[in-house]
């Protein structure tokens, strides 16, 4: 926050009157900070090196790089050239500024950065004209909500000047690392919705198939199954395996089967009787053609984890307080579910591929202690072991699931958010451990385990909100007055999101027995 834009006041507390409780005032935006604003949105790309057994940055590296909300890209794919993509500064409909609020995405095996743009809907603001054909549309998006003020100053965020600028966001944009000159590609085959994560293994036949989560209460499960073959000789041949291939949503029986159902023009319900004319239209309403197909409606799918050694796939789900008892089903099987829950998929005979499954609820999460809570991990589990609200997840060369997680607090459940180890097979299946907590008020996510287990990567969001839900600070957290100066602890520095790089001191397997 910067000196004058924010300020403090205080105002009678509504839970007691006779006191009061301070309250950050933020002046009315103008456009140099609109433009601070999104040249901070985005995502950049920066090279570490290991020098002298020490991870550094490296200032000077070749493929270091910032892609913010004015970065021009290409959308390709069934999608590029739609006219619901074209507007007057892109009568083509195949350029676009800008990548935003980008979740969790993943790195595909050619090696490039897919980032996962993801809640889309605050950066819009004003009204479509009355009737306007993309009304439903947006409304099953949320848009416009209007958080930003971008609008104010740039026309294209704003629906009554430029009602299709909003479709051009919503989706996977592929960036290729090695060329930091290259146009960064908004790949229109893997749907547009609120996405979170894009992680991706490469199936038997050599097809590649990416795993997609729908962030947002009762929204979707997705995976994209390429048509061509990847092929590890010839990573320019792999470039564009992202523009063609299929779209599926899941759907989890009672009985623990599931079915992988396809998005695709002309089958089913997605037809012009239903107001799909072209593939260009079911990806760009992809919820709502998954609502046609009947999918599941989840608690909230964030990251979801293929795992090529045991051949299963980990889906988070991270709350919802929102469903009503008469809502649950067996893949969602708490009403108002506050500490989410983690689903594992086994796809027919191991292959990713495949259109049918089963599944079961690997862990429901909460304190096992409190009997209301529902929670299911392992007798093994400590204290300390159990979580809430899964997020980001990874799976290390050995198989074991590592959980990563947003929402924890002092107040709702006893701790920060941090990372948790969760074994998967065997007797301790269930059983999950502390690895690594944030500092109050953060956010973990990112976990990255490097093959030899010997260094994890994690990154720390917003270190230092919520400063009244910690009782040893009980009191607004804001740029003058700090819950945390984590990891600097020095008065004249900020609290910063950091990536953290954890060893084991004296070397060796980090996590190990």
């Amino acid at each position: 926050m910067f000196p004058g834009i924010v300020t403090v006041s205080e105002k009678p507390d509504e839970k007691d009157p006779t006191k009061t409780v301070k309250v950050l005032d933020v002046a009315p935006a103008d456009k140099a900070r609109v433009d601070v604003e999104m040249a901070a949105h985005g995502g950049t790309i920066v090279e570490i090196r290991k020098t002298d057994g020490k991870w550094q940055v490296a200032t000077d590296g070749a493929k270091n790089r910032r892609i913010t909300a004015t970065t021009p890209m290409q959308l390709t794919g069934p999608a590029a050239g739609h006219a619901r993509l074209q507007t007057a500064a892109d009568a083509t409909g195949r350029t676009v500024f800008g990548t935003i609020n980008n979740c969790a995405g993943g790195v595909t095996p050619w090696g490039t950065y897919v980032m996962a743009e993801e809640n889309i809907h605050g950066y819009f603001m004003g009204a479509l004209p009355e009737g306007h054909p993309e009304a439903a549309n947006y409304k099953r998006l949320g848009i416009p909500e209007g958080t930003y003020a971008w609008g104010q100053f740039h026309d294209r965020f704003d629906l009554t000047k430029e009602p299709n600028e909003a479709n051009r966001f919503g989706w996977v944009v592929e960036v290729d690392v090695d060329d930091p000159s290259s146009m960064p590609k908004k790949r229109t085959a893997l749907g547009r919705f609120k996405h979170e994560g894009a992680e991706s293994i490469v199936a038997k036949d050599g097809r590649v198939v990416f795993y997609l989560g729908d962030d947002e209460r009762f929204d979707y499960v997705y995976k994209f199954v390429t048509a061509g073959k990847f092929d590890p000789d010839n990573r320019a041949a792999n470039m564009d395996l992202l523009d063609e291939g299929t779209l599926h949503v899941a759907k989890f029986a009672e009985s623990g089967d599931m079915e992988w159902l396809p998005l695709v023009f002309g089958e089913g319900p997605l037809t012009a009787q239903n107001g799909f004319s072209s593939q260009a239209d079911v990806l760009i309403e992809t919820r709502r053609a998954a609502d046609l197909l009947g999918a599941t409606k989840m608690d909230r799918p964030e990251d979801i984890q293929p795992n090529g050694t045991n051949g299963r796939v980990y889906v988070m789900l991270t709350n919802n307080t929102k469903r009503k008892d008469d809502e649950i089903d067996a893949a969602n099987p708490r009403a108002k579910n506050a500490f989410g829950h983690i689903i594992e998929i086994a796809e027919a005979d191991g292959d990713f591929t495949a259109t049918k499954g089963r599944w079961e609820v690997l862990l429901k999460c909460g304190d096992p202690a409190v009997a209301e809570v529902g929670a299911t991990f392992s007798t093994e589990t400590t204290k300390n072991g159990w979580f809430g609200m899964p997020d980001n997840c990874a799976v290390d060369t050995e198989g074991r699931l590592w959980v990563s997680t947003d929402g924890n607090s002092p107040k709702g459940t006893g701790r920060t958010d941090g990372l948790w180890a969760v074994d998967t097979e065997g007797a301790a299946r269930g059983t999950s451990k502390l690895f690594f907590r944030v500092p109050v008020g953060a956010e973990m996510c990112g976990p990255l385990l490097l093959p030899d287990l010997q260094t994890a990567f994690v990154a720390v969001q917003h270190p230092g909100d919520g400063g009244e839900d910690w009782e040893g600070f009980g009191r607004l957290s804001y740029y003058e007055d700090l819950s945390t100066r984590w990891p600097d602890f020095k008065p004249d520095m900020p609290v910063r999101p950091s990536v953290v790089v954890i060893t084991r001191q004296g070397g060796g397997k980090i996590a190990a027995a």
